[in-house]
C-alpha cells in the first residue's frame, strides 16, 4: 500500500481543480467524478469554484486554490477512506489536463 501525504495530495487536488476550470468539458467530468467520491454538496462546490474562477472581473485562482486544500485537507483527515479515490482521481486528471493543453498549444 502506498503511504500519501495528505497535505500534498489536498494541494495538488486543489491547483488542479483551479487550473481545469479552463477547460470546461474536462471541468464538468471533473466535478463530476469528485460528486461521485466527495458527494453531490462537494461537487456543487466544485461547480461553483469554476464559475468563480472563469469569472474575468478578477483572479480568484490562488483564493480559490487555498480555499480547496484547506477543505480537502479536512476531508481526508476525516474520511480516509477517499484518500486513495482522490489520489487515483487527481492522477488521472492531471493527465488529462497536461495533454489537453499540449493539444490545444
Amino acid at each position: 500500500m502506498q503511504v500519501v501525504h495528505h497535505p500534498r495530495l489536498a494541494w495538488d487536488t486543489a491547483r488542479l481543480f483551479v487550473a481545469a476550470a479552463d477547460d470546461a468539458e474536462l471541468f464538468a467530468w471533473l466535478a463530476h467524478q469528485v460528486g461521485e467520491i466527495l458527494g453531490p454538496a462537494h461537487e456543487q462546490e466544485l461547480r461553483d469554484t469554476g464559475a468563480r474562477v472563469s469569472y474575468p472581473a478578477e483572479d480568484r485562482s490562488p483564493v480559490e486554490a487555498g480555499i480547496w486544500r484547506v477543505r480537502l485537507e479536512d476531508l481526508l483527515r476525516a474520511r480516509p477512506e477517499v484518500v486513495e479515490p482522490l489520489r487515483s482521481l487527481t492522477v488521472t486528471a492531471s493527465g488529462l489536463l497536461r495533454d489537453r493543453q499540449r493539444l490545444a498549444s
